[in-house]
């Protein structure tokens, strides 16, 4: 009996630790982008590290169990002898960031799998200012919420957060992006929950997109969890 318990609990263990997650992206946006996937830590990236989507085109990617890290969409890109983006552009000269994070302003769609009692953690986040609209939604787990910032923030944004091209807003920063001053970016004697306070420029950004973090510690209305195993569907432009 004890060597059958045994056995159960083995194969349990080696279910768990083999889960992985399929990300589908989805482009509803009139225009084409360019997703870029980041893993988090010292650990090896994804299979693709940024790719192009086209309108209403869609492509998958597989990730490990237990991998953390974050997806994010380009704009307005242009390959002349190097590989640029108008927004999230991270800085590599080609369609593969290859480990290197996009330059903020950028909406990001941030994952840890498996993070702990058999649980994903995800969220929609707006700290590093925002470049277009995009949603996360569990499939297969019954249950398990959407979180989404859907509006288009590039429309209310304050002149003094705008980046602009051709005379229209394309991205909106964050006000630790633009001011880099402790009360905004949560450092220094700002540096916990207690002390760092929405501002008014994170309230544009909340009372447009209340699921989506707004700020450091915004974590009570953005965190969002489920079952290990779930896979995930990607929208930008939901």
């Amino acid at each position: 009996m004890e060597l059958e318990v045994f056995c159960i609990l083995l194969l349990a263990l080696m279910v768990q630790g083999t889960l992985s997650a399929t990300f589908t992206f989805k482009n509803n946006c009139p225009y084409t982008v360019w997703p870029a996937t980041l893993t988090a830590g010292d650990k090896p990236q994804l299979s693709s590290t940024g790719f192009e989507l086209g309108s209403e085109a869609s492509q998958s990617i597989n990730a490990p169990a237990g991998w953390s890290g974050r997806f994010w969409a380009r704009t307005d890109c242009t390959n002349r002898g190097r590989f640029t983006c108008a927004t999230a552009d991270c800085g590599s000269g080609q369609l593969g960031c290859n480990g290197a994070a996009g330059a903020p302003p950028a909406t990001l769609a941030e994952f840890t799998l498996n993070g702990g009692g058999n649980q994903d953690f995800y969220d929609t986040s707006l700290v590093d200012g925002f470049n277009l609209p995009m949603s996360v939604t569990p499939l297969g787990r019954p249950g398990c919420r959407a979180t989404a910032c859907q509006a288009n923030i590039n429309s209310v944004c304050p002149p003094e957060l705008s980046v602009k091209s051709n005379g229209r807003t394309i991205s909106c920063k964050s006000a630790c992006v633009a001011f880099n001053q402790p009360q905004y970016c949560c450092l220094g004697e700002f540096a916990t929950p207690d002390k760092c306070h929405p501002t008014n420029y994170s309230r544009i950004f909340k009372n447009a997109c209340p699921q989506a973090y707004s700020y450091a510690y915004d974590d009570r209305s953005s965190t969002f969890t489920c079952s290990g195993g779930a896979n995930y569907l990607i929208t930008f432009c939901p």
